[in-house]
């Protein structure tokens, strides 16, 4: 009778344990979604830069000059 005790024990147990640890992978991939969008939010708030060339020469900006 007690092997049958400590069996059924074991086995609510481990059930317990699938059950929390679903719950904690559940909860762990709500966490990421949610800062997913909290990421696009803040890539999406970041100005666009603006593309002036006013009165630049053309040739400016094509070329990168080094020395050694």
């Amino acid at each position: 009778m007690n092997v049958s005790m400590n069996a059924s024990t074991a086995l609510a147990s481990a059930t317990g344990q699938v059950t929390g640890n679903d719950v904690g992978v559940s909860v762990l991939k709500k966490a990421m979604e949610v800062e997913a969008q909290n990421a696009v939010q803040l890539i999406n708030a970041i100005p666009k830069p603006e593309k002036t060339t006013a009165n630049l020469p053309s040739n400016l900006g094509q070329n990168v000059n080094t020395t050694a």
